[in-house]
């Protein structure tokens, strides 16, 4: 007869086992390739807005900034305030300090956060773009 004083058997759970050494490779695998192809990506669009002729016409040029604060006013304001301060588009104050200007040139010519329209000035207007956003205040 069992003692009522003595505690019941316990019943301890297993460690689950380890994953297959093939499973843990392949999953090792898998990140190494899915970085790979990250990093590949990241290095053709660089090299591609290096040698876009586009973005280096804007870039060897001079801009104006009043000439771009104009362009910004017929252009840009309607979403980005006539202060660039945000509307529907973000506070561009600051911006040349957040973003290089290939980045603001394929920003501005790609439209790649919608709502932005794609657009395409002339690079000279381009280059007055650029010079007014350097003007912003951060």
């Amino acid at each position: 007869m069992p003692n009522p004083a003595e505690s019941p058997p316990t019943i301890e759970a297993a460690p689950a086992p380890p994953a297959p050494p093939a499973l843990s490779g392949l999953i090792k695998a898998l990140i190494v390739v899915a970085a790979s192809a990250s990093l590949v990506l990241a290095l053709l669009l660089l090299g591609a807005s290096h040698s876009d002729p586009y973005t280096q016409a804007t870039l060897d040029l001079v801009g104006s900034e009043s000439n771009g604060g104009r362009l910004f006013r017929l252009n840009c304001a309607g979403c980005h305030g006539l202060a660039a301060q945000g509307l529907v588009g973000p506070n561009l104050h600051g911006v040349s300090h957040r973003k290089n200007d290939r980045q603001l040139i394929q920003q501005v010519v790609s439209g790649r956060t919608p709502p932005m329209p794609r657009f395409q000035p002339e690079p000279q207007a381009m280059a007055d773009l650029l010079a007014f956003l350097h003007s912003l205040p951060s």
